[in-house]
């Protein structure tokens, strides 16, 4: 049989396997069959840690918007603020509720006399 010479389609996969790899160390970097193992593992958790930020951050802004509550006493807690939310159907995100906590109290005292206010 004749010799038929291999295309370029594996090279082209492992290339692009160890560009993921670029910045591994030792035989992560080296050794095609550790930088497959290692990519596959980067990407599993890259994968999952994306929806524990967002879950993270979730519960970030809701202890911001719940401490600021308490302290500033525009309600009794978290809950209750977010229930008249939407009770009164104010559109305000968590992210936003919790930036307004932080930076400006009183415009958050401001919502909560909004809220108390519309009936």
């Amino acid at each position: 049989m004749t010799r038929v010479p291999r295309g370029y389609i594996a090279r082209r996969r492992r290339t692009k396997m160890r560009s993921f790899a670029s910045n591994f160390r030792g035989a992560h970097l080296r050794l095609n069959r550790m930088i497959t193992q290692q990519v596959r593992r980067a990407f599993v958790s890259s994968h999952r840690d994306r929806g524990r930020q967002k879950r993270d951050f979730r519960r970030l802004w809701i202890t911001r918007i719940n401490a600021a509550t308490r302290v500033y006493n525009v309600f009794d807690s978290y809950s209750k603020l977010i229930h008249n939310l939407y009770k009164k159907e104010l559109v305000l995100n968590r992210k936003m509720l919790a930036q307004v906590a932080v930076l400006n109290p009183n415009n958050l005292y401001t919502i909560s006399n909004k809220i108390k206010t519309i009936n």
